[in-house]
């Protein structure tokens, strides 16, 4: 089942987007499957930026955030071989969210900057961007569709915690401090429903992406 959710115009060519690069942003909570629809657009030759990883390069590679998050939270917050220690990030943002939205400062501005770099070395008319937090950081404002991937809770958490190999009440906790998937809806353009049951293919082919792709 895929819904559209909002009155924004759904993806047509050339009326809409001609001589345009669309953006187009997949999200989802833990477990939903997101990155399996980010997989089924680069094996349609749509190029997908992973924000998440491209953090993690930042976090390793650019000196200056580096040196910031170091001014924020300590010298100790990466690990003599550079590595960032997450385990005591983790304990400093956790429960203090002036320090969390200091850290956020930081680091967001810097993968905006990364992404938008990115989409200048792309060809293609089409690129999506691969982010659990679109609508949290920020993200959305620099595409044009959002597409949420959904799936049933106790699934979500069946599949995060195999992945993991962790319990499935710690998915449930990080599950809770994620924005709910009902405000996430509310605000994506389209939903993927990923239940195991329905073919995602097909719900993408609904959207029209390949219609416009150069």
């Amino acid at each position: 089942m895929l819904c559209r959710k909002t009155t924004k115009q759904p993806f047509k060519y050339p009326i809409c987007y001609e001589n345009k690069m669309v953006k187009i942003g997949i999200t989802g909570g833990i477990g939903s499957g997101k990155s399996v629809v980010a997989e089924l657009l680069q094996v349609m030759n749509i190029p997908v930026y992973n924000a998440d990883d491209a953090s993690k390069k930042i976090l390793k590679n650019n000196d200056l955030v580096r040196r910031k998050l170091q001014n924020l939270l300590g010298d100790d917050i990466f690990f003599p071989d550079g590595e960032l220690n997450r385990p005591r990030m983790a304990s400093l943002i956790f429960n203090d969210p002036e320090l969390l939205s200091q850290t956020n400062a930081i680091i967001h501005p810097a993968v905006f900057d990364d992404f938008d770099c990115w989409c200048r070395q792309q060809s293609s008319s089409v690129v999506a961007c691969e982010s659990a937090i679109i609508f949290e950081c920020g993200l959305n404002r620099r595409l044009d569709h959002v597409i949420m991937v959904s799936a049933p809770e106790e699934l979500r958490i069946a599949r995060a915690a195999a992945r993991d190999h962790t319990t499935k009440e710690q998915i449930k906790n990080r599950i809770k401090n994620q924005l709910p998937d009902s405000e996430k809806a509310q605000l994506s353009d389209f939903i993927i429903l990923n239940d195991g049951r329905q073919a995602i293919i097909p719900q993408i082919r609904r959207l029209g992406i390949l219609k416009i792709i150069v």
